[in-house]
C-alpha cells in the first residue's frame, strides 16, 4: 500500500511537534512543520518592518509574501529537520514568545494562508508525510488516513511553555505564559478562516498525564490499526 499521510492537530504546546517529529523518525517519513512556516512568516515580517508591535496593513504583507522562501533541512547533528527562511536558518529565531504572541494574526490572512496551504498540499501529494497544525486535518489533508487531535490541561500546558522559554533564556512569569496561551487559543479558535476545530474523524489524544514514550507508543498503535484496516479493505 502507498504510505500514509497523518494529520495531527490541536491547541498550543500539547506536543504536537514533539510527536511528529517522533512518528516521522520511527516509520521513516517527512515531517512537516506547518506552524513553523507560519511563524516564518511572522519572522519575515516583523524584520521588514511590515509588522510592528502587533499591528500591519494587510494589503502590504500580501505584496511581500512574493520574497517569502520557506524550506526545510535536515540537520544530521540535532536528528531534525529545520527552518529555513530566503536560505537562513531561522529554527531558534521563529521560537521566541515575540513570534508566538503575533503569528496569529498573521496566519489569519487568507492570502498568507493560501499561499502556505498550497506548499504543503506539494509536499504531501505523494503521502509518507507526517504534518502538524491547526488545520491540517480539516483544511490541508481533510482526506489524510489518519487523523490526531492533541490536547492537554491548561496548566499543565503553561508549565510546559514556562520551562520552555525558561531554557531559552526568556524571563516571564508564569501568568504572562498562561494569558499568552489562553489569547493564542481564542484566536485560533475564532479566526474567520480556518479555524482551529477537531476533525469530524480525528482520534483525540490527551497528553495531560502521558510521558512522551507513553503518547508515542500510543500514536504507534493508532497507525498501525489504521494501516490493518486499510489492507484488509483492500
Amino acid at each position: 500500500m502507498r504510505d500514509l499521510t497523518i494529520a495531527i492537530d490541536g491547541y498550543s504546546s500539547c506536543g504536537k511537534s514533539t510527536l511528529a517529529k517522533e512518528i516521522a523518525q520511527e516509520m521513516n517519513y517527512v515531517y512537516v512543520d506547518s506552524g513553523a512556516m507560519y511563524r516564518a512568516v511572522t519572522l519575515h515580517m516583523l524584520n521588514k518592518g511590515i509588522l510592528k508591535d502587533g499591528a500591519f496593513i494587510t494589503d502590504q504583507v500580501v505584496r511581500e509574501l512574493d520574497n517569502v522562501e520557506i524550506r526545510f533541512k535536515f540537520d544530521s547533528s540535532a536528528g531534525r529537520s529545520e527552518t529555513y527562511l530566503n536560505g537562513e536558518n531561522v529554527e531558534k529565531d521563529i521560537r521566541t514568545l515575540a513570534i508566538s504572541k503575533q503569528v496569529s494574526a498573521i496566519s489569519a490572512i487568507p492570502q498568507v494562508r493560501e499561499k502556505l496551504v498550497f506548499i504543503q498540499q506539494e509536499l504531501g501529494a505523494k503521502g509518507g508525510v507526517i504534518m502538524d497544525g491547526r488545520d491540517i486535518g480539516t483544511v490541508v489533508f481533510p482526506n489524510a488516513e489518519v487523523k490526531l487531535f492533541m490536547v492537554a490541561e491548561n496548566d499543565i500546558r503553561a508549565q510546559r511553555r514556562f520551562l520552555e522559554l525558561k531554557n531559552k533564556g526568556e524571563v516571564l512569569s508564569i501568568e504572562d505564559v498562561r494569558k499568552s496561551i489562553a489569547r493564542r487559543d481564542y484566536l485560533d479558535m475564532n479566526r474567520e478562516i480556518s479555524p482551529l476545530r477537531k476533525a469530524e474523524d480525528a482520534i483525540e489524544i490527551d497528553n495531560s498525564e502521558l510521558t512522551e514514550e507513553e503518547q508515542l507508543a500510543l500514536a504507534i498503535t493508532i497507525i498501525q490499526d489504521k494501516i490493518k484496516t486499510v489492507e484488509t479493505a483492500n
